[in-house]
């Protein structure tokens, strides 16, 4: 599938909620992940090598965010990057009237 036809497929407020996701948990795209990678080879030689305490893997990771946000910060951020994307707000009765 093509860019075009993905952005055809996509709307505006699915863009922004992965972007959204994206930001919270890393790369979505694993290629990008090296960091995990580098992390389990990081740990195990320092383990290997007699570390004091047992290192982790996320020891040796970037932090991706610094504290869980609320609910209602993790919406404004994805209000803010929809309009930024010139996205738009569409309220949809749950009752279907």
């Amino acid at each position: 599938m093509t860019v075009r036809e993905l952005l055809a497929r996509t709307t505006s407020r699915e863009l922004t909620e992965w972007q959204a996701f994206e930001r919270v948990t890393g790369p979505l795209d694993l290629r990008l992940r090296g960091d995990i990678a580098v992390g389990i080879v990081a740990a195990t030689i320092a383990n290997s090598n007699g570390a004091k305490k047992k290192a982790k893997p996320s020891d040796f990771m970037p932090v991706w965010f610094k504290r869980r946000k609320t609910p209602d910060e993790v919406w404004a951020e994805v209000m803010k990057a929809n309009a930024a994307l010139g996205g738009t707000v569409t309220q949809h009765d749950p009752e279907g009237g």
